[in-house]
């Protein structure tokens, strides 16, 4: 059961980097509004997150200028306990975005606006519904 929301977990905050990115550049992924634009998406790197429920194997992006900091995951840090309450509380009691925005802003000492929340929960919103509606094999 642990390995099963580790993998979620992980899943989870590789997409939540990613729309990070999104919300940062202001155009989504491949869309042609991002051509010519000065700054774009430039890969990645990996990183790993040691937690209470598995090491966590994090794809951080880049954006081509370096200006994009992410806020998901603090820098340089290798171990984080907050992340998984975090994520657990926004699902569990159906949050607003001005409390994740607060939420957010506690932790990580960087605002959001409800806006840029709302973005990144659908993207969560979408991966959680994919979850509770997948087929489960007969054991």
């Amino acid at each position: 059961m642990t390995e099963i929301f580790r993998s979620h977990l992980e899943t989870a905050v590789n997409t939540l980097l990613a729309s990070e990115l999104t919300a940062f550049l202001d155009y989504e992924k491949y869309d042609r509004i991002g051509f010519n634009t000065g700054n774009s998406r430039n890969g990645s790197y990996e990183r790993t997150l040691h937690t209470e429920f598995g090491e966590l194997h994090l794809v951080i992006p880049r954006d081509r200028n370096g200006d994009f900091k992410q806020q998901t995951v603090a820098p340089y840090k290798r171990a984080n306990d907050t992340l998984e309450a975090f994520v657990i509380h926004m699902f569990q009691k159906g949050v607003t975005t001005a409390e994740i925005a607060h939420l957010m802003e506690r932790m990580y000492g960087h605002h959001y606006t409800p806006q840029t929340i709302s973005n990144m929960t659908k993207v969560m919103s979408e991966q959680v519904e994919a979850f509770r509606d997948r087929t489960l094999c007969a054991r």
